[in-house]
This record gives C-alpha cells, sequence and structure tokens, in this order.
C-alpha cells in the first residue's frame, strides 16, 4: 500500500495519518488547559456539576473526530486493497462508487469538525 494514495484532492494517506496523530496530540493540550482554565472556576461541588458536562461533551466530541479519521483510514486502505486486486480479475468498487464513499466521509468529518467547533465556542462563552 502507497502512503502516496491521495484519498481526496490535495490529501495523501500519508497525511490522513499525519493528521490523526496531529489531532491526537492537539486535542490532549487542549483538553489539559481547557481542564486547567476550569479548575478556577470550581468553587464548590454545584459549580463542578456545572462545568463537567462541557468538558465532557468537548472531549465526546474530539474522541468522535479521531475515530472517524481512523475509520476513513481504514476504507481508504480497503479501497487501495480492491484496486490491488482489480488486476486479478476480482470484483471491485467502480471509481464512481469510491469517489461517493469518499466524499461522503469526508463530508462527515468536516460535520463532526464543525461540532466539535460549536462546542468549543460554547465553552469560551
Amino acid at each position: 500500500m502507497s502512503a502516496d494514495y491521495e484519498i481526496y484532492k490535495g490529501t495523501t494517506l500519508s497525511d490522513m495519518f499525519k493528521k490523526i496523530d496531529d489531532n491526537s496530540k492537539a486535542n490532549k493540550i487542549r483538553i489539559e488547559t481547557l481542564v486547567q482554565e476550569l479548575l478556577v472556576f470550581i468553587k464548590d461541588p454545584n459549580s463542578a456539576v456545572q462545568l463537567f458536562p462541557l468538558i465532557q461533551q468537548f472531549m465526546e466530541a474530539n474522541i468522535r473526530n479521531d475515530e472517524l479519521l481512523v475509520k476513513l483510514t481504514a476504507v481508504v486502505q480497503r479501497v487501495m486493497q480492491t484496486e490491488a486486486k482489480e488486476g486479478d480479475g476480482e470484483f471491485s468498487l467502480s471509481d464512481s462508487e469510491k469517489e461517493q464513499i469518499l466524499g461522503k466521509i469526508h463530508e462527515a468529518s468536516e460535520n463532526i469538525q464543525k461540532d466539535i467547533d460549536d462546542i468549543s465556542l460554547g465553552i469560551q462563552e
């Protein structure tokens, strides 16, 4: 399998692996920073109960985003395996089917990123 396989315009499999790794590292830092910033506002159990759901939503959105990127990478690897078998005369997806699948995955990843941005803005406000 080639790491230079283009998933969608301008993004290769190698880029996707890098993005997964970068997101994981950045999310760890964001979550640690967020928790540290919110600890200042926790004065009693009641304030903790109000703030912890925000932290949980932020963490869940980041986890969903990372899971989607990992799933996208797995789909691309399957597409690449199918293309490799294509020369053997085995059943495979057409180019339009591949494009459709990859387009839906790309759209879903953008939607999850919008959810993360919305949650981040809600926390900052």
